[in-house]
C-alpha cells in the first residue's frame, strides 16, 4: 500500500497517544500495518486513514467490519495528485465521503473538463466544511476566473490560490465574510485593491497575508485586529499603509515591481508590535510617518520613529549617491533595531523589476566622495551606537563605499556582539580576498565582537519565489536570515577574524579549506 506524509500535521494530542503506543506518528505506513493487526482506539484509526493516498483510504473499507465506516467518519484529506491522472474521480470523492472536510489539495488538474467540474468541487467543498484549500490552476489560461463559488466558504481556515483572476467582489452581499479564515497565500493571482479590500474586511480572525507575482498595482491598506504576518514579494505595490494593525509584527516588501522611476511607498500608523520590518530599499521604497516622507537629512522625531522595530533589513547600493545619503535617515527612524542586514547591490541595479527603464540617470549618480567624511557628518545614529548587537553584511565586495560604512559602523557600535560579512561570489582569488581581509581586520572596533566573514553568494538560491517561501516561513526567529544560504557560525574562536570555511575554487575544480 501506498503513503505518504499527509498536508495536515497530526494534532499534537494525537502524536502524543501515538508515541505512548511506541508507535511513530510520521510513518504512516508504519502506523497502518499495526492499526490493520491491533485494536487501536477509533480516533487513531481514522487520523491514520487521512494520512493515506485517498485511494488507499477508501479501500481500507474493505479490509473488516470495523474499518468498514473509518473512512467515512474520519475527516477527509484530499490530494487530486493521488488520483491523477483520473481527475473525474475528485467529483467521485466529493460525493461520496460526507465530510467534515479537513484538507483539500487541487493542484494537478491538466485536464479539459477541469473549468467545468470546478463549480461543483468548490460548491461540495464549502457543503461539506473544508478548513484547509489550496487551488492552483494549470491549464490555459493562467488568468481563467476563478469561480465565485470559493466566496461562500465559511469554514475555512487557510487558503492558498495559485494563478487566478480573483471573481469581481462588486455588489456581493455584507454578509460574505471567511470568519475563520487565519491564513491566506496568494501567488499570480490577478486582484486589485477592492478587491483585496474586500477580503481582507471579511476576514475578522486573519494572522498571515503572502502575496506573490502580482503585477497590477494595488494599494494594500491594513486596518485589522488580528493580522500579525504580511509578506509581499515580485509584487506590484503602489502603496502599504499600516493604518491600525495592533497585532502586527512581520512586514516583508521584497522583489519590488515598479513603473519607470515611481517608488512604493510605506506608511506606518498604529503598529505598536512591529518588530520585523524589510527589505527597505532606498531608491524604491518612500517611507511615511505620521504625514512626514522620509528624506535625506530629514530631522527625526518621536513620531517619525518606529521604535518597535527590532530587525531590519536593507537593500543598499553603495556605489550610488543618493542611496547613501538615505541611509542615515532610514536608520535613525527605527532606533531600537538589535539585527541589521544590508545586502550590497551593485550601482546598475534597482533591487525591484522595472517596467520601463527611462528612470533619470542623475538620481544614480556615483557615490564619488561620499568617504568615511560623509558617515561622520552625518552625526549619531542612535541604533548603530546603543542597539545593534548583531550585523549582517551581504555580498561584500569591497569597495570603497561599502568600507567606509563599515569602519563608521565598527568605530561607532559600542554594544555589537557579532558581524558576519558574507563575502561576494564574484571573488576569484585568494589574493584579492586576503587583501579585503586584512583591511577588515585592521579597522578599530568600538565593542570586542568578533568578526565573522562567510563565504559564497547569500542571495537566495532559485530568484524570487524560492525568497518567498523562505521570507514567508514565519516560525524562525530571525525570517531575513533566510535569505541568505551562508552557514551560520558557531566557532568560538577569540582570533581577531574567524573565517567560516572559506572555499576558493581551485585550478582542478577542488576547494581550498582555510581556517
Amino acid at each position: 500500500m501506498d503513503s505518504r506524509a499527509s498536508p495536515v500535521p497530526t494534532h499534537c494530542a494525537t502524536a502524543a497517544e501515538f508515541r505512548r503506543l511506541g508507535l511513530d506518528p510520521d510513518d504512516a505506513e508504519g502506523l497502518f500495518r499495526r492499526a490493520a493487526a491491533s485494536r487501536l482506539p477509533d480516533a487513531l484509526l481514522g487520523d491514520i486513514v487521512s494520512r493515506l493516498p485517498v485511494k488507499d483510504a477508501a479501500r481500507t473499507a474493505a479490509l473488516s467490519r470495523r474499518w468498514r465506516g473509518v473512512w467515512r467518519s474520519a475527516p477527509l484529506v484530499l490530494v487530486d495528485a493521488d488520483l491523477f491522472p483520473a481527475t473525474s474521480s475528485v467529483s467521485s470523492v466529493l460525493a461520496t465521503h460526507p465530510g467534515p472536510i479537513s484538507c483539500a489539495h487541487l493542484t494537478s488538474s491538466y485536464t479539459v473538463e477541469f473549468h467545468d467540474l470546478l463549480p461543483c468541487w468548490l460548491q461540495l467543498l464549502a457543503d461539506k466544511g473544508i478548513r484547509d484549500l489550496v487551488l492552483v490552476n494549470r491549464r490555459w489560461p493562467l488568468d481563467s476566473a476563478l469561480p465565485a463559488t470559493f466566496l461562500g466558504m465559511a469554514t475555512l481556515t487557510c487558503l492558498y490560490l495559485g494563478l487566478w483572476k480573483f471573481p469581481s467582489t462588486v455588489g456581493l452581499p455584507r454578509k460574505t465574510c471567511f470568519p475563520n479564515l487565519r491564513e491566506l497565500e496568494l501567488c499570480n493571482v490577478i486582484m486589485g485593491s477592492r478587491d483585496l479590500d474586500f477580503i481582507l474586511d471579511r476576514s475578522p480572525v486573519l494572522e498571515m497575508l503572502s502575496i506573490h507575482g502580482n503585477l497590477v498595482k494595488f494599494r494594500l491598506r491594513l486596518v485589522s485586529q488580528s493580522i500579525r504576518k504580511v509578506a509581499l514579494t515580485g509584487s506590484f505595490v503602489e502603496e502599504i499603509f499600516v493604518v491600525d494593525a495592533p497585532c502586527l509584527d512581520l512586514l516583508i516588501h521584497s522583489e519590488v515591481w515598479i513603473l519607470g522611476g515611481s517608488c512604493s511607498k510605506i506608511k506606518i500608523g498604529h503598529a505598536p508590535r512591529l518588530n520585523y520590518l524589510g527589505l527597505l530599499h532606498p531608491r524604491n521604497h518612500v517611507l511615511e510617518f505620521s504625514n512626514t516622507i522620509i528624506k535625506a537629512r530629514t530631522r527625526v522625531s518621536p513620531s517619525t520613529m518606529v521604535p518597535s522595530v527590532t530587525f531590519l533589513a536593507m537593500h543598499v547600493r553603495f556605489g550610488v549617491r543618493n542611496d547613501l545619503k538615505m541611509m542615515p535617515s532610514f536608520l535613525r527612524c527605527f532606533p531600537n533595531v538589535e539585527d541589521l542586514h544590508i545586502w550590497v547591490k551593485p550601482p546598475d541595479t534597482s533591487f525591484g523589476i522595472h517596467l520601463h527603464h527611462h528612470h533619470s540617470m542623475k538620481t544614480d549618480r556615483s557615490a564619488g566622495k561620499l568617504n568615511l567624511k560623509f558617515w561622520h557628518e552625518s552625526g549619531t545614529i542612535e541604533c548603530i551606537q546603543s542597539h545593534i548587537k548583531r550585523l549582517h553584511f551581504h555580498d561584500f565586495r569591497g569597495g570603497q563605499s561599502e568600507l567606509a560604512f563599515l569602519k563608521f559602523f565598527f568605530e561607532s557600535a559600542l554594544v555589537l556582539e557579532e558581524a558576519v560579512i558574507h563575502l561576494d561570489a564574484g571573488f576569484t582569488s585568494l589574493e584579492e580576498i586576503d587583501s579585503k581581509l586584512e583591511i577588515l581586520g585592521s579597522m578599530k572596533r568600538a565593542s570586542k565582537a568578533s568578526l565573522v566573514v562567510a563565504t559564497g553568494c547569500s542571495g537566495p538560491q532559485g530568484g524570487y519565489t524560492r525568497s518567498f517561501k523562505r521570507g514567508s516561513d514565519f516560525s524562525v526567529r530571525d525570517p531575513f536570515a533566510h535569505y541568505s544560504d551562508a552557514p551560520v557560525c558557531t566557532c568560538k574562536t577569540p582570533l581577531e577574524i574567524c573565517i567560516l570555511c572559506l572555499k576558493i575554487p581551485s585550478s582542478s575544480g577542488s576547494a581550498i579549506m582555510i581556517s
